[in-house]
């Protein structure tokens, strides 16, 4: 009689599964981010050759976002009921028709609705997040995210590398370029990646470790989420939408206002981004020791500040002196400009690191609609924003309008949280004497 075999623990076999998800996830996710940024860099070259204006340009980059927010709360609950590793392979496969049709376009129209084909990408971001948060250990919940979250780098790889393939080889073969990686991570998934876990098949141990819900807080099963969840998807909408607006606006921001070539502004965009995936990181990690609630004040005032300061547009002010005429002029310089693009953008980061882990440790229980409802904000603030930035240029004629209505947007996200915190400290002040008695 042979000894019985051992089987390894759950607790290895969650762990080696949970590597595996926070390893491929965010690659997952870099590579949508990717191909939603084609057109912030293939776009202003397509606006040469196609001879649209400003507002089509507006429209083609807030596309993917508008329908990627329709798509993120239903490939959620979708998600939730087939498994979050079948939605992320099907939404990767199914941009690539998409991608392959952007090659072949030749009209505006063909690459809009290309475009929105892309947004439908946005169940894969959903449906990851679900994952995610459905593997990893709570007490490391906000690095988990926060690694996922990072994949908004997949920016970067648009800056650096389609500038290079469109002077080499022509802007057609760009998006056929991206359909290797993307085939590769979704053979990725499917192979080494598993579905996560259901509660009735954890022991008590497991369920303790990796069980998202905080025993303190259940969210009812109902159609609204409770308005603690909407607050918090409204301020994760706003640092989740203006990063993404940004990051596709930048590189033609950058190219018109400094009079830099494609290539050069696509770089320099690149101090955003990055930033923007480190704090992300960061800001996850320091969820995870502290709570949002102390750092949401601290983050809202850095990027209040540089969006005060990004919003001054080129002046000339003349004053009337006692000796005579006093001419100022002032014009951001490009180091100055990028500089505060990098403080925003780490700032930004820790902001939405931060919030997911907090949505994770209150809402863990109903992830599909608190992840869901901020994914689907943000996305519906980020495709508004190109049309704001356009209409900044065109109506206002100042090219930093956009900053402007990003700062005024923000200051109603502060006040929200300050109503919200009065309300919460009023609610604590009327309790104490009951739990006196």
């Amino acid at each position: 009689m042979q000894p019985a075999v051992k089987a390894p623990p759950l607790g290895a076999q969650v762990d080696y599964r949970s590597l595996v998800v926070v390893l491929l996830s965010p690659l997952a996710f870099a590579l949508v981010f990717a191909s939603w940024t084609i057109f912030a860099v293939l776009g202003v070259e397509l606006k040469h050759v196609l001879h649209f204006g400003e507002v089509q340009f507006a429209l083609l980059l807030a596309m993917p976002m508008f329908t990627g927010a329709l798509a993120a709360l239903p490939m959620a609950a979708l998600a939730r009921r087939v498994g979050g590793r079948r939605v992320m392979i099907g939404c990767l496969l199914l941009i690539c028709p998409f991608l392959w049709a952007i090659a072949y376009s030749d009209a505006y129209l063909e690459f809009l609705l290309a475009g929105a084909g892309l947004g439908l990408g946005a169940g894969s971001l959903a449906a990851g997040l679900v994952y995610v948060a459905a593997l990893c250990p709570r007490r490391h919940a906000g690095l988990a995210l926060g690694l996922y979250g990072a994949g908004m780098l997949g920016a970067g790889l648009t800056y650096f590398l389609l500038p290079l393939i469109s002077q080499a080889y022509g802007w057609p073969m760009a998006p056929k370029l991206y359909l290797l990686p993307v085939l590769l991570v979704a053979l990725l998934l499917w192979v080494f990646a598993e579905d996560a876990p259901r509660k009735d098949s954890l022991s008590a141990e497991a369920l303790d470790e990796f069980a998202p819900p905080p025993e303190h807080v259940r969210v009812r099963r109902r159609w609204l989420p409770p308005p603690a969840v909407c607050r918090l998807a409204l301020y994760y909408s706003f640092f989740y939408g203006a990063f993404v607006a940004l990051a596709l606006w930048l590189p033609g921001y950058l190219a018109a206002q400094y009079q830099l070539s494609l290539k050069l502004a696509a770089l320099w965009a690149l101090t955003f981004t990055l930033p923007g995936g480190v704090g992300q990181i960061a800001g996850g990690a320091l969820a995870d020791r502290r709570d949002f609630r102390d750092l949401r004040w601290w983050v809202s005032a850095c990027v209040m500040v540089c969006l005060f300061l990004l919003s001054y547009p080129d002046f000339t002010m003349q004053i009337h002196g006692v000796h005579g005429d006093l001419t100022l002029h002032f014009s951001m310089p490009l180091y100055g400009f990028t500089a505060l693009l990098a403080v925003m953008g780490l700032a930004m980061g820790i902001g939405k690191g931060s919030l997911m882990c907090l949505l994770h440790r209150e809402y863990g229980d109903d992830m599909v609609r608190s992840g869901g409802l901020a994914l689907a904000l943000g996305g519906l603030f980020a495709a508004v924003l190109p049309l704001m930035f356009v209409l900044g240029n065109e109506w206002i004629g100042v090219r930093t309008a956009g900053f402007m209505f990003l700062y005024a947007a923000l200051a109603v996200c502060m006040l929200v949280m300050l109503w919200d915190g009065t309300r919460s400290r009023s609610r604590s002040a009327s309790s104490t004497p009951t739990q006196a008695d």
